[in-house]
Parts: C-alpha cells; sequence; structure tokens
C-alpha cells in the first residue's frame, strides 16, 4: 500500500497542475466558507508564495487539522449529495494535494471562539498545531510550491505565463461572484481592487471602462434553465478568443457544444475568423447536471444538452435582435455625461479648425491601395499609386541578371538559395492576376504562378527580422496610435515590448492596459494592429515552453499573416510588379513564413502534354 504522502503527491498531479491550479481550490474555499471580503496575494507567479485571506465562517481546531487528510470534507454526507451539489468544493482532495507538495501555514478562527487555531505544514508532514489569536475567518499560505517534486517545477513556464493563468482563475470567481470584495496583490502591490458590485460594474472593474458600451444583455427564463449574462457587440468582435466565460450554478465551466450554440447565434454578424465575447451564466436544477467528471470540475455533463443548446442559441439571437441597434441604458450607473479621465502626460488643448486649401470636392477618389511600399533605386520618381514606390531596399546584394529568371530556376529546383536582384525595368513579360488571387506570367522556363497572399506573407516576415537584425530604412513612422488591451494580454506584452522592437515596432507603455504604437516595418502598411497585436500575442500562448527563443518568428509570422494582402483581392498593375520584385529578394522565396508554396512553375513540357491526344 502507498504511503499517505505518495498518495497525496499522486492525487496532486491531478488536481495541482500549476500555481493557479492552487489559487482556485483556495479562492473557491472562500466562497464556499461565505466571504464577503477576499485577499489574493502571489509573489514570483505562486511559485514562492500563494496567500489567500478571507472573512468567511472559519474551521475549528478539529476541522483545521481534518482539512488537510484526502477525502475528508464537511460539503456532502452521502452518495445522493453529488446530485445536488452547490459548493464549488465538494472532493476533499484539494488542500491534502496542495500540502503535499508546498510548505502550508494555516489561520482560521470561527466568529463564536475565543481563539483561532495555526498549522504549518511540509509536505503531508504536519510540523506545528497550536492555539493562536487570529481574526474572524481564514488565512492560508502556500509557500515554494512544488519543493519537493523539483521535476515539476522545471516544468512550469515564465512567471508572465503563469501570472496569465492565475489571472484567469481569479477572473472566474470574480465574474462569477460580483457581490464579493476581491483585491489582488502581485509583487506586493495592488494589481485588482474590486469592490462589490453588480455584474456590469463587475466586468467594466476587471476589463476596463471601454467594456461598458459593448455589452448587450441577456435574459431568458424557462422551465429547464434560466440564462443570464451579457454578450458583446458584433462590431467589437475580436481576432482571438477572449473574454468568454460559461457559468453553471456559480461555477466556471468549459463546453464546446455551449460555444456553438453562441457561434452560431452570431453567424452572419460577424467575420468568419472574429470571435465575440460573452459573459453568460446558466442556472438549473443540480439535478439536470453532473460535475463530478473531472477533478477540476470545470467539465460538466448535462441531461438534455440539446435543449440547453436550442435555448442558448434563441436568447443571444433575441438579445442580439432587441439591443443590437438601441442604445443599452444603465440604470444602475451615473446618467450624468462621461468625460474619460486625462492619459498620463496628456494635456487640455483648446480644439482647432483645420482647413485644407487645396481641396477640390469634384475631385475623383483614388482607391485604397494596399501598402507595399517599394522605393526604385533607379527612379526617384513614385509611380502613380498612392504610397507607391518602387524602391528595392539596401538589403539586395549580387548584379542585375539580364533577364529575371535566367539561370535561376534550376538553382531554386535543387533546393540553392537565390540571390536575385530586380529593378522594375527587368520585367519583361507582362504581369496578369487570375481570381484576383494569383500572380501570373511568363519566365523562360514556363509559366510562373504567384500566391499572392503567400508571397506577400513571405515579403513582410522576412522584413521584420532584417528589421531586428539592424537593416537600415526598414521602419516606417506612422500617426500615434493607442492600443487597449485586456490586462493578461497586457501583462504578457510587456514581457514582449522588446521583441516588437526588434522586428521594427515602436511600442510603449501608456498606463494601465494601453500601448502606444508610433512606427511599424516599412511595408507592413496600414492595418487592424490591435487584432494583429493580440493574434500575435495568441501565438505566443499557444507556443510550447522552452521556446522563449523564437518568440521574434513567431511574432513575425503573425503579424506578417494579419498584415498580408488577401486572396480575393483585386491588385493593380504596379502592385503586381511590387510582389513579383520583393518575392525573389527574399532567402526563402518558395515558402511562405507557414511552410506553404508561394509560387510554382508550370513548364512548357507540361503545358504541350495537356494538348496532346
Amino acid at each position: 500500500m502507498l504511503p499517505e504522502s505518495v498518495a497525496n503527491q499522486i492525487a496532486a498531479g491531478e488536481v495541482v497542475q500549476r500555481p493557479a491550479s492552487a489559487v482556485k481550490e483556495l479562492l473557491e474555499n472562500t466562497i464556499d466558507a461565505g466571504a464577503t471580503e477576499v485577499k489574493l496575494v502571489i509573489k514570483d507567479a505562486g511559485k514562492t508564495l500563494i496567500q489567500v485571506i478571507d472573512n468567511g465562517c472559519g474551521m475549528s481546531e478539529r476541522d483545521a487539522r481534518m482539512c488537510f487528510e484526502r477525502h475528508a470534507t464537511s460539503k456532502i454526507q452521502t452518495a445522493n449529495d453529488l446530485l445536488s451539489i452547490r459548493t464549488l468544493g465538494f472532493r476533499g482532495e484539494a488542500l491534502a494535494s496542495i500540502a503535499s507538495v508546498s510548505q502550508v501555514e494555516l489561520k482560521t478562527k470561527k466568529f463564536e471562539d475565543e481563539i483561532g487555531t495555526r498549522l504549518i505544514i511540509e509536505g503531508s508532514e504536519v510540523k506545528s498545531h497550536k492555539p493562536v489569536s487570529s481574526p474572524n475567518g481564514t488565512s492560508i499560505q502556500v509557500k515554494n510550491l512544488f519543493f519537493n517534486v523539483p521535476a515539476r517545477r522545471n516544468f512550469l513556464k515564465s512567471n508572465t505565463s503563469e501570472l496569465k493563468y492565475i489571472l484567469d482563475e481569479f477572473f472566474r470567481v470574480a465574474l462569477v461572484h460580483p457581490d464579493v470584495a476581491f483585491t489582488m496583490y502581485n509583487q506586493e502591490k495592488v494589481m485588482f481592487q474590486l469592490p462589490s458590485a453588480n455584474l456590469r460594474q463587475r466586468i467594466v472593474a476587471l476589463f476596463g471602462p471601454n467594456f461598458n458600451q459593448r455589452l448587450i444583455p441577456v435574459e431568458q427564463h424557462t422551465s429547464m434553465v434560466n440564462i443570464s449574462g451579457f454578450v458583446g457587440k458584433p462590431e467589437f468582435a475580436k481576432k482571438t478568443r477572449g473574454e468568454q466565460y460559461f457559468f453553471a450554478n456559480g461555477r466556471f465551466i468549459r463546453n464546446p457544444y455551449l460555444n456553438h450554440a453562441v457561434e452560431a447565434a452570431f453567424q452572419e454578424l460577424i467575420a468568419k475568423d472574429s470571435f465575440a465575447s460573452y459573459f453568460l451564466y446558466l442556472e438549473l436544477d443540480p439535478g439536470n447536471i453532473d460535475i463530478n467528471i473531472h477533478p477540476t470540475k470545470t467539465e460538466i455533463n448535462f441531461t438534455d444538452s440539446k435543449s440547453i443548446y436550442v435555448i442558448l442559441q434563441a436568447a443571444v439571437r433575441q438579445a442580439l435582435g432587441k439591443y443590437n441597434l438601441t442604445t443599452v441604458l444603465d440604470f444602475e450607473q451615473e446618467q450624468s455625461m462621461e468625460i474619460p479621465p486625462l492619459k498620463p502626460g496628456e494635456a487640455v488643448r483648446q480644439p482647432e479648425i483645420r482647413v485644407d486649401p487645396d481641396y477640390n470636392p469634384f475631385e475623383r477618389k483614388k482607391e485604397f491601395q494596399p501598402s507595399i511600399r517599394f522605393e526604385n533605386p533607379g527612379n526617384n520618381s513614385a509611380l502613380t499609386g498612392k504610397g507607391w514606390n518602387t524602391a528595392i531596399p539596401a538589403r539586395q546584394t549580387g548584379t542585375i541578371p539580364t533577364s529575371p529568371l535566367t539561370g535561376h530556376i534550376d538553382k531554386l529546383m535543387e533546393g540553392k538559395e537565390l540571390g536575385l536582384d530586380f529593378t522594375h525595368s527587368d520585367i519583361a513579360s507582362p504581369l496578369f492576376q487570375i481570381a484576383n488571387s494569383y500572380i501570373l506570367t511568363e519566365t523562360p522556363k514556363g509559366l510562373l504562378v504567384i500566391d499572392q497572399q503567400s508571397a506577400h506573407e513571405r515579403i513582410l516576415f522576412e522584413e521584420m527580422l532584417e528589421a531586428g537584425a539592424g537593416v537600415p530604412g526598414l521602419r516606417s513612422k506612422i500617426m500615434p496610435e493607442t492600443l487597449s488591451f485586456s490586462p493578461d494580454d497586457a501583462i504578457l506584452l510587456k514581457d514582449l515590448l522588446n521583441e516588437f522592437q526588434a522586428l521594427g515596432f515602436e511600442l510603449s507603455e501608456f498606463g494601465n492596459n494601453d500601448f502606444i504604437l508610433q512606427s511599424i516595418p516599412l511595408d507592413l502598411g496600414h492595418t487592424d494592429f490591435m487584432g494583429a497585436v493580440e493574434q500575435a500575442l495568441e501565438a505566443i500562448k499557444n507556443e510550447l515552453p522552452g521556446k522563449d527563443a523564437g518568440k521574434p518568428q513567431v511574432i513575425a509570422r503573425s503579424m506578417a499573416r494579419s498584415a498580408a494582402i488577401k486572396r480575393g483581392k483585386s491588385l493593380r498593375k504596379e502592385e503586381m510588379e511590387a510582389i513579383y520584385e520583393k518575392l525573389f529578394t527574399c532567402k526563402i522565396p518558395e515558402l511562405s513564413p507557414f511552410g506553404k508554396p508561394s509560387f510554382f512553375i508550370l513548364s512548357f513540357d507540361e503545358l504541350s502534354k495537356k494538348f496532346k491526344t
């Protein structure tokens, strides 16, 4: 039979996967204890210290000792209680698992008791158990997590990543209990101070004041399930899965089936590659759900999932139809005009009226053109298109061949690196676009077909990396743009500012969760920088641990995909020529940054075979 300490460590492998797992269990215990004020203290992303202080009911001396035993719980008595669970914890293994892989100090006192209890436990071994003077409620410190399991500690990610996981758990508890006041400290500084509030106010406190105007209330009551909460307006859909929360009977849950119901309700209202925000709360008979199917209790089963799917989809559609085109009034908020506070360094200015003396209302406006800017070293005059030059940057080496592809296609077929150097005048054969996606031209070897999106991704990717290598002339100043992020994304972005700087972005902090973007890589052009940076952050989150050295490449790939000309975009002659010229100056022109072909050659022999009978 396994020793108790070993059994607890095995259980900890399921319950305590990282510091955020311990935070989740401890915060849920405060809610079950009836706390109205909760403090969370974090040091070194929870690796050094996790402390949770509450003003809940506290524990007696006996319960304080028993709570660290496996399967010792006061929240259920019989197997039938599993069919009507209302508490967040019930397995009785969380504290035992945490204590088996850390050094724990517990102080607790019930309101009716005169004196409290203090326990010190290290790796499941009780070091001290004695009475102590203590305020009402419970304070628990978890120190040096995984101190006795170094292999587990080595698999933890960076402090930034682990802090993000902790924030995820903190948000989930804070969102489902807006009536409870929460304060979070990180490295001895207040990170969040959330007073007791209603749900809308709690969402705004967590995600920023801009969210107040983005929320559409959802309300649906049926005999099977009651649905309440908010969804985000379609126009504020993001490029990444950001603020998406489901709660069932006061418990955060993950359920792809319900997520699909919400996505179906937003169908045709948002782009296919965008995701709406939602904060949805389901209340139903505990007997109709099973929450005892996973150690973390975030996955549940419904007895009638199909009906709940239909009701949820209808509720969201009704909310979108009712509120999307009208002003949403928040009667619980001051209705006087909201004037946003000045940001750090911002001064009050008198409004100015600017007049363009050269404006001609009868002049025909030019279409917006993709922002690839190539300069022609042999021709100082710009092409007719807006923002278009045919300059090949100074990064190129080698001589200009008489025929651009002669002698180089064979090298490319053999997998050799090319050192091509074209100018606008070298394009002998005309360029054509078909299906608004592919660029065609004749070469000495046959028909060259370029995928405009893959080619542009390769161009942007290599240019960003070369900007980081110090190649001059690869940055472009823009009008400063303020980018606002969710708190967890802001933390990650602060840790990645050097990587963005190395790729040609001048990005700096601007207080709270805001950043200022002042310059970009030369050819990135006008794009949705907010969405592009969010997608880059999502790509970093999805990277495996231990790949810190490749972060600039991950960011550059994601930004290139966001900013590249997409398939289906009609191009002018100058734009096609620019892509053609720029592609063959790349180090690996034949592949996109994601490994997809950027062009191929259809030889004359292959063409001839097509017409032979």
